[in-house]
């Protein structure tokens, strides 16, 4: 495994070998370079230093005024300066007057936005106002539309009902009845009379009833009464009821709806 590792490693130094040389040649190229480059400098800085070199001095042009001259100058320079203080003391009073000026017109200012505050408060109180009035206003307005419709709607029912009573009339001088609907009151009104009189009557009728089959004891029943007394038919004895004891006579039921199912038998005839 060493061994096999060791020949992978020297043929990647193989490949590489080209490269090498390649950055060697120019690693010399840079040096060789650097070198020349360094004695430039080294020249230059030579040069710079020589003082005996014409080209290192620039000379300024001009000369140098008298004192008479300079101090004329400086008295001009004064008159001048003595002038602009002067003009900005001006400057400074003016400033200050119209600083007064701005803060009179400033308070002026406040004084009217108080102003004016009252007076937007009092111009959106009338408008309040107004709107007010033309809500209540146009209220009023389509109320008493309203009422103008309901009264030409009244006007002309009343109108309606002068006819109708007028065709009433000339119904009645007819011998009619007023109106349809008063022919049709009255029937109903002797309708519901006779059906009043017919549950009065079947009242009655159930009231009898009831009391047919009431017993004596109190006990209602709907069962048909059966004798439990007769009266004996000899003449030794009074005409009394007595009663049948555990001897009553058997009364048979009615035939019921099944009994159509029922034959009846023939009588054979009896042969001697």
């Amino acid at each position: 495994m060493e061994v096999n590792e060791l020949k992978r490693s020297i043929a990647v130094c193989q490949k590489n070998m080209p490269n090498k040389r390649a950055l060697d040649n120019e690693l010399v190229t840079l040096q060789i370079q650097l070198v020349a480059s360094r004695e430039r400098l080294a020249v230059l800085e030579k040069n710079l230093e020589d003082p005996s070199d014409e080209n290192r001095i620039r000379l300024l042009g001009g000369g140098d005024p008298e004192p008479e001259i300079l101090a004329k100058k400086i008295e001009e320079l004064e008159l001048r300066l003595a002038e602009k203080e002067e003009k900005l003391l001006e400057k400074d009073l003016i400033f200050e007057e119209v600083t007064r000026l701005a803060d009179r017109t400033k308070k002026k200012s406040e004084t009217g936005k108080e102003d004016t505050l009252e007076l937007a408060k009092k111009v959106n109180e009338y408008q309040a106002k107004i709107k007010d009035t033309t809500r209540k206003m146009m209220a009023l307005v389509s109320e008493l539309s309203m009422n103008q419709a309901s009264a030409m709607k009244l006007q002309q029912e009343v109108k309606g009902k002068e006819q109708q009573l007028e065709q009433c009339y000339v119904r009645m001088e007819r011998g009619e009845a007023p109106s349809e609907d008063a022919e049709r009151e009255w029937l109903r009104l002797i309708r519901d009379e006779d059906r009043r009189n017919k549950e009065q009557l079947d009242r009655k009728e159930r009231e009898e009833e009831e009391e047919h089959y009431l017993l004596p004891g109190g006990v209602f029943t709907t069962a048909e009464p059966r004798p439990n007394a007769y009266i004996p038919d000899d003449d030794t004895e009074l005409p009394i009821p007595r009663p049948y004891g555990s001897l009553a006579p058997f009364k048979p039921t009615e035939p019921g709806s099944t009994m159509r199912h029922i034959r009846k038998p023939v009588i054979k005839p009896i042969e001697i």
